[in-house]
């Protein structure tokens, strides 16, 4: 009888993408990954979750899971999947160390929706809004701007991550601000006298009634040797709030000041309070650029009459410690803030130090989520309806490219290592995809209106203008 050698050692395989060690959800789509070495011709990994075993192979290195076999992992498991691998390498075998995949009783809503674009470094031309299944690897168009004369669009949001109620923005031809609610689509210029720009950043209130903006004097340059390549700032920026019924535009002395940037807000989930982020206006932009510190403040606002508060308060100081804070999230309970910490500015999508931080609005308290973060740019993030997962974007991978990353957060604060989002052969997606991910968002299921609908509305409706009142 041939002697079979088993070399067995203390190191994890190499995969991508990385699952070792993540917490996913029981409603999620299989977990494929690929495991990377060199000079192998043979796989072989086993899955097993208390009574459920199985066994794949691959010459490639490429694990596909089968579905109904991943769904009884996670239905007939005992909450955790093990995961052990072997790779045959010049006639020998070698067995890695295993890993867990840990399975969450906190299920995640059925879609996210996000841009896909090239990176700005890159001459765009083609770019939409899509959603995707994360059931399965099904994704779909909800507006492309192949439709309308290749136009840009951008600053997608959800009333409440519903799918029958979102926003969108279209630039240049066909510009104007895209409302969908309940199948019916209103096309709005936001633009007044009064006001910089059109609204961008926004922010849909989980009511339906209002959407908070910023509006902007936005520009950008692009770094020779700066390793974050590319800065997006302000000559100004005020916030303001959109009353969708009414058509009017709101803002007050303390979200629209000249002595101060203000800019990315959001709402609390019962919609009482406008977050946004503040710093003092600079005034010789772009040289002063590093010199844009934002802090994160909030000020009343009662949804029934459109009044703002009177004051405003500091929620996390950033500037005072030489840094800045943007992209404010309030969780579904209200409880946390999550937002992007980064060196300056209040763009951190192509800063390296972006890291997304914590704010326990009960106590004050700071979490740095180090589980979460990487060496890269992590920003644009969201929240689960259930308040349970968060997605957000990264250049972890290979500084490029943002990729949608989802994390699990437990009700104390507590996150896990995130996992990249399942694709039905990801080495392959993920090398071939030229494109970033960006904002994605949780929807709690899938948008009907297609993007023939969106197209017709952007080609055949006038915009309805907005009015403007001072409160």
């Amino acid at each position: 009888m041939k002697a079979i050698l088993i070399f067995v050692l203390t190191v994890l395989p190499h995969i991508f993408p990385d699952y070792r060690e993540v917490t996913v959800p029981a409603n999620i789509a299989p977990l494929n990954f690929s495991v990377i070495e060199q000079s192998v011709n043979s796989f072989r990994v086993v899955l097993s979750s208390g009574p459920v075993s199985f066994t794949l192979k691959s010459r490639s290195g490429d694990i596909s899971i089968p579905e109904r076999k991943w769904q009884a992992l996670l239905r007939d498991g005992n909450g955790t999947v093990k995961v052990e691998a072997r790779a045959r390498k010049e006639g020998e075998w070698i067995e890695y160390k295993p890993f867990n995949i840990y399975i969450s009783p906190d299920t995640i809503d059925s879609y996210i929706a996000y841009r896909l674009i090239p990176p700005g470094y890159e001459v765009w031309g083609r770019m939409g809004i899509y959603q995707r299944c994360l059931e399965n690897y099904e994704q779909t168009p909800i507006a492309e701007n192949r439709l309308t004369e290749d136009n840009c669009m951008n600053c997608h949001s959800f009333s409440n991550r519903r799918p029958d109620r979102f926003m969108l923005h279209m630039r240049a031809k066909f510009g104007g601000t895209y409302i969908c609610k309940e199948g019916k689509i209103e096309k709005v210029n936001t633009k007044t006298p009064e006001t910089i720009a059109a609204g961008v950043y926004p922010q849909w209130s989980n009511d339906g009634r209002y959407i908070t903006f910023s509006v902007n004097d936005i520009a950008q340059f692009f770094h020779s040797k700066d390793p974050n390549r590319i800065e997006v700032f302000d000559y100004e920026s005020d916030v303001v709030v959109y009353d969708v019924e009414r058509h009017e535009i709101i803002a007050c002395d303390l979200t629209k000041s000249p002595d101060w940037f203000e800019t990315m807000p959001c709402f609390s989930p019962d919609g009482k309070s406008l977050f946004f982020c503040r710093s003092k206006a600079v005034d010789k932009m772009p040289r002063d650029y590093r010199d844009a510190r934002y802090d994160i403040v909030r000020i009343d606002f009662d949804p029934q009459s459109g009044h703002f508060g009177k004051t405003l308060e500091t929620i996390y100081d950033a500037s005072s410690s030489g840094k800045s804070a943007s992209l404010p999230r309030i969780s579904p309970d209200g409880r946390f803030l999550l937002f992007t910490h980064q060196s300056y500015g209040q763009f951190p999508i192509w800063h390296k130090d972006a890291d997304l931080y914590l704010v326990d609005l009960e106590d004050g308290s700071l979490s740095t989520l180090d589980a979460l973060n990487s060496e890269d740019s992590d920003s644009y993030h969201g929240w689960s309806s259930n308040g349970r997962w968060i997605v957000f974007s990264s250049r972890r991978d290979d500084g490029l490219y943002t990729k949608p990353y989802i994390g699990h957060i437990d009700a104390d604060g507590k996150v896990s290592k995130p996992f990249l989002l399942p694709q039905e052969n990801p080495r392959k997606f993920y090398l071939d995809l030229m494109y970033s991910f960006n904002l994605p968002d949780f929807i709690t299921g899938k948008v009907m209106v297609t993007p023939e609908e969106m197209a017709q509305s952007a080609i055949r409706d006038e915009a309805v203008q907005v009015r403007y009142r001072k409160d």
